[in-house]
């Protein structure tokens, strides 16, 4: 009976995913034709001709009606085909996959120290919950939380690479080749794990202290179930489902959503990449990077609701 309730659950959210994948392209497509100003212009220069414009505009197909240049790009997506840049002439696949690297190791790194900070530090404040510990946890999180990452990201440079020199401030000169250069990974990687080990931190503090609680608990204690598996195996798994959520919905802004971070640092990832397409006016490399995140948000969503949903089926009736 539960194993047809979620395979029911997966294919409506598989569904739901479909027909949000649909929206997130048409979205686009409308978005970037709405956009001010002629592309055709703008790559023609400070003094453009009438011909070159024209004939730039043949050559986007600017001079197409609307439908058929929609119905031409999103037959282009379904076989991996996101066009060429208006810029450089590349694919604008090549500029994602360049662009990609860096942000998935961005990404990776902030996600592995996040689980166990996050979970860590809600379950200490949820085990002193009301005394000193949990106060301090609570207090911090807060106040860091409350910093935004540009002001963070400022306040670490100066501090740590600037003052003391301990790391260096950007990572022009290393290329996408991060991995290779450890210390230029420190000062991103510690403005993107801050917030998120807040939201984390708090929304498993919350889950566990709720579970502790409840009668179901005070009934294991009386039975004399020691407490550390009351805490790890009754507790726990009650702040899994929104822990789960919320750490699909950080991964989607870590891949997504860090073009602050990267144009402050000068990494050349997904955000830079996007950042120097709308400066250019490229709205094939635009189009595509929009299309690529609102995909990986539509897919890390679906993840996310049927690992809840696996935790605490109660959670899909709703769906």
């Amino acid at each position: 009976m539960r194993e047809s309730g979620l395979r029911s659950f997966v294919a409506r959210r598989l569904l739901l995913g479909v027909a949000q994948t649909v929206a997130v392209v048409l979205l686009v497509f409308a978005l970037t034709e709405a956009l001010p100003g002629d592309a055709a212009v703008a790559l023609a220069g400070d003094q453009p001709d009438p011909a070159r414009i024209a004939a730039i505009r043949e050559a986007m197909d600017l001079d197409r009606p609307v439908h058929e240049r929609l119905a031409d790009w999103a037959f282009g997506l379904l076989h991996g085909d996101f066009g060429a840049s208006l810029a450089s002439g590349r694919p604008v696949a090549r500029y994602i996959a360049d662009g990609f690297g860096p942000s998935l190791l961005l990404a990776a790194l902030t996600l592995a120290l996040l689980v166990p900070l996050g979970f860590g530090l809600g379950v200490l404040a949820a085990r002193h919950e009301g005394r000193l510990v949990d106060r301090l946890v609570s207090s911090v999180t807060l106040a860091v939380y409350a910093v935004p990452e540009f002001a963070l990201g400022v306040l670490l440079v100066t501090v740590f690479a600037l003052k003391l020199a301990w790391f260096p401030p950007t990572a022009v000169g290393y290329g996408t080749d991060l991995l290779a250069h450890p210390a230029a990974l420190v000062l991103p990687v510690l403005v993107l794990l801050a917030r998120p080990v807040c939201s984390l931190s708090r929304l498993v503090r919350a889950g566990m202290v709720d579970a502790l609680a409840a009668p179901y608990t005070a009934h294991a204690r009386r039975y004399g179930v020691p407490g550390a598996r009351v805490r790890y195996a009754h507790a726990l798994p009650n702040a899994l489902a929104p822990a789960a959520q919320q750490l699909a919905r950080t991964v989607d802004w870590l891949l997504c959503g860090v073009i602050v971070v990267e144009a402050l640092f000068v990494i050349p990832g997904l955000g830079t990449v996007l950042l120097n397409a709308v400066a250019e006016r490229d709205v094939p490399v635009v189009q595509g990077l929009a299309v690529v995140f609102g995909v990986l948000t539509v897919v890390l969503n679906l993840g996310a609701d049927v690992v809840a949903y696996r935790l605490t089926p109660r959670a899909g009736v709703a769906a």
